[in-house]
């Protein structure tokens, strides 16, 4: 078939709503939201990972309150929208700047206030940002008779870029915290008002001014807000799609929820995959996840045990400078995605785990090569593993997995904290599968028996693991457990070759000491 796309429409890092509408580009229409929010409360939180559209559906907010009704049109809020009421709006962006410097975030946003008060011809007063934010919000108030809109994008890109520097990350997040309370003192000339960024700090700590704000990122009603979805493909991009595998897309970049049964695209990711059809780790590209990978270290964190982790909603909440959740980080910044909800411990829990193969893919490769360092040496490596694999060809794998863990820095046993017993080599091997394409990975998959240490699927077989610290004689070995206990009873009615393998390692040695493998 044919490709007829229409490149020159893909609104490819575009976050301006006129220049969409105006260029006649791809739109997928998120004002249905927008009304939602307006009619339903007045001060708004939402956290979405970066590139993921927030920045565009506040600049969509922002020409709606202003009344631009002519770019509204063929849209879902057109005849459905006040036009004759214009709100004077006041967007705040911290979207560039260097806020690693101590003392730059003021002169930041008392240029961005100076911004706002040219364009509207307001004299500004006040040489500190709450009260000359207060000023701003009165004046434009009084002037117009309309009480004001205030939406800030990246609310907290001046807290995370400051992250590595505590003391200043401190200092931002207080100086931000007086900010932000002033759109409760002003409530009576606030109309609306909107934050977005990538983290959610505790109300305590940012927020504590700002207590009347409704955080909207797990509402099931909201899943939807930024991303697209499988409709969003078929219809608004379905010139793009001719030639491209519908599977393989949903397999690459879909995944992502919050809250609700429906899951979304990563609109980057779709992007520049209609643009290049070519299927590649577009969004976890364009980020460096070196922070993350120093707290998972220093944490201590099973790597394995990451995808289908349950977390309460106060454990995704549980970020802050100096006290930052290994689970929020991942599940915030977009490694780890809502699943769905459970009820625990009386608690409602979330189930988490890697959107789609994309991020599992790129985590667990980013993670290894933290480790082991990365280069040309680890694609072969890769390569050499997925030929074992599909070739069930378990002397082949017996060797590639213990040339992989003598690989391992001696110091870098030393200095983490999970080197003295079998998750650290779990997590270690965990990756090293995930890393690897065509396989599904799982970690801890209950059976009738228990619960095997990771099972790997694809290319027609079935591999279940044990693993073992076995510094003592006369304990059960790991393929005897295996065979005892019936782990591979779940996947007997596969039709498939099963590959029972125990792996058994010491830390005196530091590696694997035993390798058993048996195939029913």
């Amino acid at each position: 078939m044919t490709y007829r796309g229409h490149h020159g429409r893909l609104p490819i890092g575009i976050q301006t709503f006129r220049e969409i509408r105006q260029g006649s580009l791809y739109y997928v229409d998120k004002t249905g939201f927008a009304l939602q929010l307006v009619q339903g409360g007045k001060h708004y939180f939402l956290s979405r990972p970066r590139r993921f559209g927030k920045s565009l559906f506040l600049d969509t907010l922002k020409e709606l309150f202003e009344g631009n009704r002519e770019i509204f049109k063929g849209l879902h809020a057109y005849g459905r929208w006040d036009w004759s009421v214009r709100h004077p709006v006041v967007k705040l962006s911290f979207g560039k700047g260097d806020f690693t410097q101590p003392g730059y975030l003021h002169k930041n946003v008392m240029a961005r206030l100076g911004v706002v008060e040219r364009e509207a011809a307001v004299e500004g007063r006040h040489d500190t940002a709450p009260e000359r934010f207060d000023h701003l919000l009165r004046v434009l108030h009084a002037r117009t008779g309309h009480r004001a809109v205030v939406l800030i994008d990246e609310y907290d890109k001046p807290i995370l870029d400051a992250l590595p520097e505590e003391r200043v990350a401190r200092a931002n997040r207080n100086y931000l915290r007086g900010l932000y309370s002033t759109i409760k003192d002003c409530d009576a000339h606030v109309r609306f008002s909107f934050l977005t960024g990538v983290s959610k700090f505790s109300k305590v700590s940012l927020f504590s001014g700002l207590n009347n704000l409704i955080d909207i990122t797990l509402e099931p009603a909201f899943s939807s807000i930024c991303g697209y979805t499988e409709e969003d493909l078929e219809t608004v991009f379905a010139p793009e799609l001719p030639g491209l595998d519908r599977d393989r897309i949903r397999e690459w970049y879909n995944g992502y929820g919050w809250g609700g049964e429906e899951r979304v695209y990563n609109p980057f990711d779709a992007l520049l995959l209609f643009r290049s059809r070519k299927f590649r780790n577009w969004w976890f590209e364009t980020g460096s996840p070196t922070f993350l990978l120093d707290v998972l270290a220093r944490r201590g964190a099973d790597w394995h045990r990451l995808d289908g982790m349950l977390a309460s909603d106060e454990l995704l909440s549980k970020f802050d400078v100096g006290e930052i959740g290994a689970e929020a980080l991942l599940f915030q910044s977009g490694y780890l995605t809502v699943l769905g909800s459970e009820e625990a411990d009386g608690e409602e829990c979330y189930r988490l785990g890697y959107p789609n193969r994309e991020v599992r893919q790129s985590l667990n490769r980013a993670l290894l090569d933290s480790v082991l360092g990365s280069g040309a040496e680890r694609r072969n490596e890769r390569s050499r593993l997925r030929r074992a694999l599909r070739d069930g060809d378990l002397a082949g794998l017996r060797e590639q997995l213990r040339a992989l863990l003598a690989g391992i820095p001696h110091q870098w046993h030393g200095r983490n904290p999970m080197g003295g017993y079998e998750g650290w080599y779990a997590s270690v091997l965990y990756s090293h599968f995930a890393a690897v394409a065509g396989v599904e990975v799982r970690a801890e998959e209950s059976g009738s028996g228990g619960r095997a240490d990771l099972s790997v699927r694809g290319f027609g077989r079935v591999y279940v693991f044990e693993f073992k610290m076995r510094e003592r004689t006369g304990a059960e070995g790991a393929l005897e457990q295996l065979r005892s206990r019936g782990y591979a009873d779940r996947y007997r009615g596969r039709g498939e070759p099963i590959h029972l393998v125990g792996v058994e390692f010491s830390a005196q040695k530091r590696n694997m000491t035993l390798f058993e493998s048996d195939t029913i």
